[in-house]
């Protein structure tokens, strides 16, 4: 009799520790929900609520509602899905060779990572949003994956913004021909300089090996060998794709907003604001006004119009990056992230 309450007790205490463990990992899971909704609060109320110029932006906007195209805002909103689709097929085509991840869960580690990015220097959030949606054992590995696709983006932003300076200087500017015709050269053995670096991105394994503290994680590294040539066009092809995408949306809302530039010129002009602020390592948060700063001085070329100017930028930033992070607030509210790490609930 004596053992089996023995054994009960030890049952009992067995249960009593099981049960504190869940209660001490739900609360730490909720505290990090938390701390990141805190964070993105934080991030709205520093652009939405206390922004310069904010009450006259909106003031723009509302008329603009009143007696503009309504259909050129439409299509921008219709665009935004597109845009992150493509960012999550362009992810899905390089994490396949380390696990599989259905679309739509891969577009919520997309959209996750979106949130995570707004209070992160240089977008790095968007690595910790991504890695939520793989297993732990594969989330280094991811990371890596996840870094060929960015630097796929930053090559495509860089080779266009080169080609849409040059283009700007030719057409606003009077500059000798033999300099245009320099920078023409330049701009084009850059490009090609860029993708061939892009192109033999497996290059980085043995540099990798050299570094200290990053050579203990060079297995992980072994996935930039599964990349073939034909991989990395496809997806250096999406990116070139979404580029195309976010810049026609920031396009439409300048004609939403009266402000009329031809649109190769318009197309250019966009290239350029995206090349200087992709220069600038600082949050989307801080980004917005690096953008909005450069947007002022490049369409000053073609409009007096500030309010048009500051109302687009900003309503792009507010389409394409705050309306998914908010999405990305709710799949986060929905994981155990502890969970997603390998901290199983169980002692």
């Amino acid at each position: 009799m004596s053992q089996l309450k023995t054994r009960v007790k030890s049952h009992l205490k067995r249960g009593k520790r099981a049960v504190d463990y869940i209660r001490k990992r739900r609360r730490l899971n909720l505290l990090i929900k938390l701390i990141v909704g805190g964070l993105l609060l934080w991030a709205l109320y520093a652009q939405i609520i206390v922004k310069e110029n904010i009450s006259e932006i909106w003031a723009t906007f509302r008329n603009e509602l009143q007696g503009g195209q309504l259909w050129l805002l439409g299509l921008v909103f219709l665009l935004m899905p597109l845009n992150w689709s493509l960012e999550t097929m362009k992810w899905q085509r390089l994490v396949e060779t380390i696990e599989k991840v259905p679309f739509f869960r891969a577009f919520q580690g997309i959209l996750a990572g979106v949130t995570l990015s707004i209070f992160t220097p240089n977008r790095l959030g968007e690595y910790g949003g991504r890695i939520l949606v793989v297993k732990p054992e594969n989330k280094i590995a991811t990371v890596v994956a996840t870094a060929v696709g960015s630097f796929s983006q930053w090559v495509v932003l860089l080779v266009a913004g080169m080609a849409g300076l040059s283009y700007f200087v030719s057409e606003n500017l009077e500059v000798d021909y033999l300099v245009m015709l320099g920078t023409a050269i330049s701009t084009i053995m850059l490009s090609l300089l860029l993708v061939l670096f892009y192109l033999n991105v497996d290059l980085a394994i043995p540099l990798c090996k050299k570094i200290p503290y990053i050579r203990r994680f060079v297995k992980h590294f072994e996935v930039l060998n599964r990349y073939t040539a034909a991989t990395l066009l496809m997806v250096l092809f999406i990116s070139a794709s979404r580029y195309f995408v976010y810049s026609l949306q920031y396009y439409l809302l300048l004609l939403f907003f009266g402000i009329e530039v031809p649109f190769l010129l318009g197309m250019a002009s966009i290239a350029l604001i995206f090349f200087v602020q992709t220069s600038v390592p600082l949050p989307p948060v801080y980004g917005l006004a690096v953008r909005g700063n450069v947007a002022l001085r490049v369409w000053a070329f073609f409009t007096t119009n500030t309010l048009g100017i500051l109302s687009s930028t900003f309503g792009l930033w507010l389409i394409n990056v705050i309306l998914p992070a908010l999405v990305g607030m709710l799949f986060i509210s929905s994981l155990n992230i502890l969970k997603s790490f390998g901290y199983e609930e169980k002692e």
